[in-house]
């Protein structure tokens, strides 16, 4: 099971999930229509470590935050 949370104002409790890969997170998001416009704007970390590559294999445990784009100046 992966934890999923969603940082900023994006306003979603977190989830847990069955994934192996973050291709497999971004497919079950894109299914829930408040997260889905989120997903191409955002980065994505995996234990605290940011992650670009969607074949990035999962561990049971694991906590894969949403990042989304901050202002600030």
């Amino acid at each position: 099971m992966i934890k999923v949370e969603f940082l900023g104002p994006i306003g979603k409790s977190p989830i847990e999930i069955e994934a192996d890969t973050l291709a497999d997170v971004s497919v079950k998001l894109k299914e829930d229509e408040t997260i889905a416009p989120w997903l191409s704007k955002c980065a994505v970390a995996v234990n605290d470590t940011m992650v670009n590559d969607r074949n990035f294999e999962l561990k049971d445990g694991d906590r894969v935050s949403i990042l989304p784009p901050v202002c600030g100046g």
